[in-house]
């Protein structure tokens, strides 16, 4: 498959993203952000499901179960205007393709519908990376929730709605699964500083990146 060299080992995790095509915003109002975090959800399970029609008219709380069987385990996840990341825990073989197929294509026909659009959404065939220690779960985990604030779309990370970073400092898992990387730290507010003591530098890396871009 194009742009990756390794196949997906089950039991292993892996830094997901993807962007949209020519870089274009995949969301455009909140309820893009909600529709994409219900999807995401919900093709995480294995069947047998609800159908995903009766599924949207709930609140994800309201199905924290949809099924005993999972495709990945979502670890962490970011939520950004032109892209997302995720840290996944691939369960079955094949899982993580399955979940990023069906995601992909569910959102992706949903978004085309609703602005009258034909076409691909998501640029090419997603990326992904392995997480190989635990220095680097945590580290990628960092590097996921700080994306809004070192990008400039909010001043601080508590009030950011599309990521689990919330989850992490509260702990109180909804959408991911916080436990994997928090049973690193000896407490729950050494990961909230662990992310937070890097903000600034972030922050000027973010600037750099945009130096270099603008200079080529």
């Amino acid at each position: 498959m194009p742009g990756r060299v390794f196949p997906i080992v089950t039991s292993e995790i892996y830094h997901v993203y993807n962007r949209g095509s020519e870089k274009k915003d995949i969301f455009l109002q909140p309820r893009d952000f909600s529709r994409f975090q219900q999807t995401f959800f919900y093709y995480q399970f294995a069947s047998p499901k609800p159908r995903f029609s009766n599924f949207t008219k709930s609140k994800i709380s309201n199905f924290k179960s949809l099924s005993d069987e999972k495709w990945v385990e979502i670890i962490c996840f970011c939520l950004m205007p032109n892209h997302f990341h995720f840290m996944l825990k691939q369960l079955k073989d094949g899982g993580i393709a399955k979940f990023i197929s069906q995601l992909s294509n569910s959102y992706t026909k949903h978004f085309n519908t609703k602005y009258k659009r034909i076409g691909a959404l998501l640029q090419g065939v997603f990326k992904s990376v392995r997480i190989e220690t635990d220095e680097q779960l945590i580290h990628t985990s960092r590097y996921i929730h700080l994306n809004p604030i070192v990008s400039g779309i909010t001043r601080k990370l508590e009030n950011y709605l599309w990521s689990s970073y919330m989850e992490y400092i509260t702990c109180t898992p909804v959408l991911s699964s916080p436990a994997i990387v928090l049973d690193l730290f000896p407490r729950l507010h050494s990961y909230k500083k662990f992310v937070e003591d890097q903000i600034d530098y972030g922050k000027k890396l973010e600037i750099i990146k945009h130096q270099l871009i603008e200079e080529l």
